[in-house]
């Protein structure tokens, strides 16, 4: 396995930040096709276990690290010229470090209400009340209140958390680390290659958010129908997406190197 000091002692130049989004779209263009099955079928699951009464609402969120083991290996095959198939997303399943990830998806879970329950301050709870499905999100809800802040707040207070759970997967299936040394060893990673995580993050709002408006406003106005827009918005989305996800591979090697790993195949026969 990668020495897990092996790149994270350097700090990275601001401009590796782009550099890990151009290596996703890389990534992608080598296996377009099985990329965005293995993406629908991860939001086919996501969607079934959402209607499960209760748990259904929490599942998905603490599942989030078991399955973002699956397009990590992913992006190992396509490195070593395999091909992608959608079981790879029962890879974390099968991981002995799976019980390591169910637990880091309730650190995740956690961490994500408290940042939530926190904001609470700032608007009386309607972002909260929101979140939790207690009250509908309309217009006059977001107007009479101050939800904008508490988004805002919820999102500074989640970052250090975000910190802690960006290479914690990876570290743990792949290093075998355990689980409080994962989010310690991933938090200081990012805090160190803090330049180029900048230029990562303000790189992917241009992409996945000004991008896609300024196309679908340009499209409505060509076609002269706003709903033909959404025509093109779904699958520009979907693809924008699946090149994010590919690109989170390339921010783990560019930190703690490649994963000296068998073949998905391999794994999943043991």
């Amino acid at each position: 396995m990668a020495n897990s000091s092996n790149n994270s002692s350097n700090k990275l130049p601001a401009q590796t930040g782009w550099l890990w989004v151009k290596q996703g779209f890389a990534l992608f263009r080598k296996q377009p096709a099985e990329m965005s099955t293995l993406f629908l079928s991860y939001m086919f699951i996501m969607f079934g276990i959402g209607i499960i009464p209760v748990i259904g609402q929490l599942l998905p969120l603490i599942l989030v690290p078991v399955f973002s083991m699956g397009f990590m290996q992913a992006c190992v095959e396509i490195e070593q010229g395999r091909r992608v198939y959608p079981n790879l997303l029962l890879t974390g399943f099968r991981s002995p470090a799976f019980f390591t990830l169910l637990k880091l998806g309730g650190l995740y879970l956690l961490a994500a209400v408290l940042a939530v329950a926190a904001s609470s301050v700032i608007d009386g709870g309607v972002f909260w009340q929101v979140m939790s499905g207690q009250i509908e999100l309309k217009e006059e809800t977001i107007a009479g209140s101050n939800m904008s802040a508490a988004i805002l707040v919820t999102a500074a207070l989640y970052v250090p958390a975000a910190m802690a759970f960006w290479y914690a997967a990876p570290l743990a299936m792949w290093q075998k680390m355990g689980l409080f040394k994962a989010v310690f060893y991933s938090f200081f990673a990012v805090h160190r290659a803090g330049k180029a995580f900048l230029v990562y993050g303000l790189a992917w709002a241009a992409l996945g958010v000004v991008l896609p408006t300024i196309v679908s406003i340009l499209f409505a106005a060509i076609v002269g129908k706003a709903g033909a827009a959404m025509l093109l918005m779904l699958p520009l989305s979907i693809v924008l997406t699946v090149v994010m996800y590919c690109s989170f591979y390339p921010t783990y090697t560019g930190i703690f190197g490649r994963p000296e790993l068998p073949s998905a195949d391999q794994e999943l026969q043991k």
